[in-house]
């Protein structure tokens, strides 16, 4: 399965989640394990774990230090007086 399906289900599982979600609430039905009060310890977390993946992975695909592949590309663009 290549990373793109996996991206695919992730955003088809989580869409019908969070319809079931609302769809509950609508309805009236609570589901106790998502009180607001837990879900907030992990809101946190999330909003401030994503910006710093997000950021880390921009500053790792820009880099021509890590990989030999980057460097490759890094000396054919100065070769070429791209960079």
């Amino acid at each position: 399965m290549s990373a793109d399906k996996i991206k695919q289900w992730i955003g088809l599982i989580g869409g019908m989640l969070s319809a079931l979600y609302l769809a509950l609430k609508a309805s009236g039905l609570d589901v106790p394990f998502l009180d607001p009060s837990k879900l907030e310890a992990w809101q946190n977390f999330a909003t401030t774990l994503i910006p710093f993946v997000i950021a880390a992975y921009g500053v790792y695909k820009n880099t021509y230090l890590i990989k030999g592949k980057a460097k490759a590309q890094e000396q054919l663009l100065k070769n070429n007086d791209l960079k």
